[in-house]
């Protein structure tokens, strides 16, 4: 597929620049993007992205301003906050993160001292760097304990994760992660939180989308706060939010700003408000509740397949196998796929034997090709791709991955993606 010049000044100014962009507008046209935190924002929160609201400088927060000249900026930051509000229901929230990171840095600067317990999911199991693992700043500036999941079931032991919390009494607990593919139970992990005297965090990043369309129970009655990153599952830009109950509300704050960062990003804001207005829409929930079965409605068909997935199938977006049965590792495969045009991520499964940058398994997701209108009758499809390239990966045979990537662009080709040129 041919793509137009679709930017034009760029393309003046820095040929070679635009260059590269075509040839990501290409990419991410005729492949089948399967990483479970990609997606495809709109043509509307594309264009809010790239206003000339990246001009301005707006230290501090709507109506408290260390710079002059915010009339709009303001009305912007204070149409995402209220949006994010009524659409999470929740009673207070800051739209100023940079990213997923820092807003969980925010978190701890918020409710703890350096040197104090923290305790979150195992990286390896399923957990996310900033929820105290070693080698992250949250790791070596806090006192890291972590809960994993049971061998035999792929499932958080909550009996495990009570006897850790009241044994370490951590001033943060953190449930949420990047590889989980079962329903979070908020309230289990809310009442364990209040046994041991903890702030409990939800990060919810990679769920948000599926929970404000109803796909996924909300953290709001359980968790003290909320992190989220506002792309992946929510389509928008890149950039995060932090949500709390009312008496949280300064603390959070000031450990954005003043805290750690300067002045927010008013054209990620901007896009975060049209996101958040597109999620607040009926045919949002529909995407939400598609997304859902299409990875259920995956899953089934690579178990079909005689793939091991983690937990031994999926509630939301996210499918987690472990490619050892397939005898291939995940980052032969995940190259592999790549080359016939299918995107995964190669990633450690539970008690994986192998290292972090070669890993057993594979992670994938549906919020992309759900966002491109690919529903439940393609999932037998994208499955015996995925089985045709990992058997081609471990029998080097290139034939067979150009043949998918053949029938992978004509299928994509069907399917415009929100967002990008089309012929």
């Amino acid at each position: 597929m041919s793509l137009p010049l679709s930017h034009p000044a760029l393309s003046a100014t820095d040929p070679e620049l635009a260059a590269l962009v075509a040839a990501e507008e290409r990419l991410q046209s005729d492949t089948l993007r399967l990483i479970p935190s990609e997606n495809y924002v709109s043509q509307a929160v594309l264009e809010a992205s790239g206003t000339v609201l990246q001009n301005k400088y707006s230290e501090g927060y709507s109506g408290r301003r260390y710079y002059e000249g915010q009339q709009n900026i303001d009305q912007v930051e204070t149409l995402a906050v209220e949006r994010a509000k009524t659409l999470f229901g929740v009673e207070h929230a800051n739209v100023q993160p940079y990213s997923g990171s820092p807003a969980n840095l925010a978190v701890y600067l918020a409710f703890a001292e350096p040197g104090d317990t923290v305790m979150g999911m195992a990286l390896p199991m399923g957990g996310h760097l900033t929820h105290g693992w070693g080698v992250s700043a949250t790791g070596k500036w806090f006192r890291g304990v972590q809960y994993g999941v049971r061998h035999d079931t792929g499932l958080i032991d909550f009996d495990e994760v009570r006897e850790l919390a009241l044994k370490e009494r951590p001033k943060i607990i953190f449930c949420g992660g990047t590889a989980l593919p079962r329903t979070i139970d908020f309230a289990a992990f809310a009442e364990i939180a209040r046994e041991a005297g903890s702030v409990l965090v939800a990060d919810v990043a990679h769920i948000a989308g599926l929970i404000a369309g109803g796909a996924h129970p909300s953290p709001v009655p359980h968790a003290d706060v909320i992190s989220t990153t506002t792309h992946k599952t929510l389509r928008g830009p890149r950039g995060a939010m932090l949500m709390s109950r009312e008496q949280h509300a300064k603390a959070i704050d000031k450990a954005v700003f003043p805290g750690l960062q300067g002045g927010p990003h008013n054209q990620t804001t901007a896009a975060i408000a049209v996101a958040l207005h597109e999620a607040a829409q009926p045919s949002f929930r529909d995407y939400a509740q598609a997304v859902v079965a299409n990875a259920g409605a995956l899953a089934e068909q690579l178990l079909a397949r005689g793939f091991d997935l983690v937990s031994g199938g999926t509630d939301n977006h996210l499918i987690l196998m472990d490619l050892t049965p397939k005898d291939v590792p995940g980052k032969v495969a995940a190259k592999a796929l790549d080359r016939a045009g299918i995107v995964v991520n190669y990633n450690t499964v539970p008690y994986d034997p192998r290292k972090p940058f070669d890993p057993s398994g594979i992670r994938i997701g549906t919020p992309s090709l759900t966002s491109r209108g690919l529903g439940t009758q393609h999932m037998a499809a994208v499955a015996d791709w995925i089985d045709r390239g990992v058997t081609a990966a471990r029998t080097g045979d290139e034939d067979a991955l150009t043949a998918i990537r053949a029938e992978v662009a004509e299928l994509m080709a069907a399917f415009p993606a929100p967002g990008l040129p089309t012929d």
